[in-house]
């Protein structure tokens, strides 16, 4: 059974910073692309970064550019998001998804999720 697990999120205040990780269990998490995506209340989830299983390529979301980063560990087999200059329009349930084929910011295209962790950035 494949298993992907999100840790790192909490409560900061704007400007403040978080480091999310994912981890994965039955998956080889090295051999897959890996992307974040968020979802606020009320709102539909996004794409937030992804990154190749070289790590050679990446890519970010508009809104997040200059202030996220995204990195992996292959041989720890983690993906990052290192979240900078948080904003409270950040605020919103983080997801690690990883996919064999697919490298995009779209939900459909990713076969294996996590279960999220919640991600509040409020004064």
């Amino acid at each position: 059974q494949v298993q992907l697990v999100e840790s790192g999120g909490g409560l900061v205040q704007p400007g403040g910073s978080l480091r999310l990780a994912c981890t994965a269990s039955g998956i080889a998490l090295d051999y897959y692309n890996v992307a974040w995506f968020r979802q606020a209340p009320g709102k539909e989830r996004e794409g937030v970064s992804y990154i190749g299983r070289s790590d050679a390529i990446t890519e970010y979301a508009e809104s997040v550019k200059g202030r996220f980063t995204i990195s992996r560990d292959n041989a720890k087999k983690m993906v990052y998001l290192q979240m900078n200059s948080l904003k409270p329009e950040d605020t919103a349930v983080y997801f690690c998804a990883a996919d064999w084929r697919n490298l995009d910011l779209l939900v459909d295209h990713y076969m294996y999720w996590g279960q999220g962790t919640q991600v509040t950035v409020s004064s």
